[in-house]
């Protein structure tokens, strides 16, 4: 039996952003581990379906709507979970959201989806379960969605590279006031930094108004189309949450879809910050996890 299927098996699983991508890969892992999955998501038709599917081999799940932007929506689901499927044993505050295009020609709606879903959407989640976690005694985990992004600086993505540095900020300040207030022994709070993993992320992701005054629309289409090559070649869904469940289970907090390529810009960054030198544009402009 594995590590992962020892902490995690039997338990309960809450995961927004469940319908597509990392999510979907958490939550079908999460079941192949014998756990009860929550499927949240804003997406009810997305979510239904993975329920079905999950119910189909013989799991047990549900589906949840869900906009983690309304914090009462979240509220609800906690409540809702608790009352009818008892304690969480794990939440992943996975929702997120994409935007391309040069900062100043982001629209302000755009930015406010990105920071909504993105940092608040992981706020809100943490407000609505940890309490009860922290309460009911058992163990529990809370892993927080960041990204290699989280630790990089990219051009014509800042907003989504905002939020996921944002993201990793709150995850380590919140491992230490779990520490504070001597909750660590039996809940666990854990860092996401996935790499390159397969979704629809850059497709439903936001752009440039071609009818903003002087935006460059055809920047942000251009960094669109460079992060759809690298969606060619990125990792499975299913083989990126094998890698979390079980580095989470060993008890790492920083846990990576790919360890040697994101450890790499992890240590890239550090550098950066030891050295102090500027960001720089690189010659190839677009991320190449081959080449990272």
């Amino acid at each position: 039996m594995s590590q992962a299927r020892e902490t995690f098996g039997g338990g309960v699983a809450v995961i927004t952003g469940a319908g597509a991508g990392i999510g979907a890969g958490l939550a079908r892992y999460a079941h192949r581990l014998g756990m009860t999955v929550v499927l949240a998501d804003v997406d009810e038709a997305a979510a239904a379906a993975l329920r079905d599917e999950l119910r189909a081999d013989g799991g047990t799940a549900v589906a949840e709507k869900c906009d983690v932007r309304d914090p009462d929506a979240v509220a609800d689901l906690a409540d809702r979970t608790y009352r009818d499927l008892g304690p969480v044993r794990l939440l992943v505050n996975n929702a997120g959201v994409e935007q391309f295009g040069y900062l100043w020609d982001t629209p302000v709606a755009n930015w406010n989806r990105v920071m909504d879903i993105n940092v608040s959407g992981v706020f809100h989640g943490v407000r609505a379960f940890l309490p009860k976690m922290m309460a009911h005694g058992s163990p529990a985990w809370v892993w927080n969605l960041s990204s290699i992004g989280g630790v990089a600086a990219v051009p014509l993505q800042a907003p989504y590279i905002i939020s996921k540095h944002a993201v990793l900020a709150l995850t380590e300040c919140l491992r230490l006031e779990v520490q504070l207030a001597g909750h660590d022994d039996h809940v666990h709070v854990q860092a996401v930094l996935p790499g390159a993993v397969k979704s629809n992320i850059f497709e439903a992701a936001g752009g440039v108004d071609s009818g903003q005054d002087g935006a460059d629309v055809n920047a942000a289409e251009s960094q669109r189309e460079a992060m759809l090559d690298i969606k060619a070649a990125a990792m499975d869904p299913i083989d990126a949450a094998e890698a979390i469940f079980e580095q989470s289970a060993r008890g790492a907090f920083y846990l990576l879809t790919q360890p040697e390529y994101v450890g790499s810009a992890m240590a890239e960054r550090a550098q950066v910050l030891i050295s102090q030198v500027p960001p720089q544009l690189r010659t190839e402009r677009r991320f190449d996890p081959a080449k990272h």
